[in-house]
């Protein structure tokens, strides 16, 4: 069974409402999903999972300070997580608010060690975004992320 790290950074909720969505999807496809907040983890547990997807609110058009940090300390697993699959999403405050630099942000760090990132050509195509509060065609791209990361791991 594929294992699977939904890490998340979320200030309103918004942002973990969407991770939660994820987890829905990923297990719905039979994996084994951690949903955890960025402050409660650490770097090295990445090492522990097949999958793992990043979400963050936007900030100034990129991800929030705290993903960053948590990316940024990373760079002690550098070419230890090669191969594993990579996906992300993001929350903003308006439409066209920088939600899909916020996403391209996270998958470069993500591309970086290494890892696969699949796009989606029917939904939102770097990844899941929202505009404040999750609404229903959202929490359905996040469900949809989950299980097109947990298909992808069980070929």
């Amino acid at each position: 069974m594929a294992r699977v790290l939904v890490l998340y950074y979320s200030r309103t909720g918004n942002t973990r409402k969407m991770a939660e969505a994820v987890v829905e999807g990923a297990e719905q496809a039979g994996a084994e999903v951690d949903l955890e907040s960025v402050e409660e983890c650490e770097p090295e547990v990445m090492l522990d999972y097949d999958g793992i997807i990043v979400g963050s609110p936007t900030y100034y058009g990129t991800m929030a300070a705290e993903i960053k940090k948590f990316l940024d300390e990373s760079v002690q697993l550098h070419g230890k997580l090669d191969g594993k699959v990579g996906a992300a999403f993001a929350s903003a405050g308006h439409l066209g608010g920088g939600n899909e630099t916020t996403v391209l942000s996270i998958l470069e760090g993500l591309l970086i060690h290494g890892m696969i990132i699949q796009g989606d050509p029917e939904g939102d195509h770097y990844g899941p975004c929202a505009v404040g509060a999750p609404d229903e065609r959202a929490k359905e791209e996040c469900e949809n992320l989950g299980r097109r990361l947990a298909n992808l791991l069980e070929k």
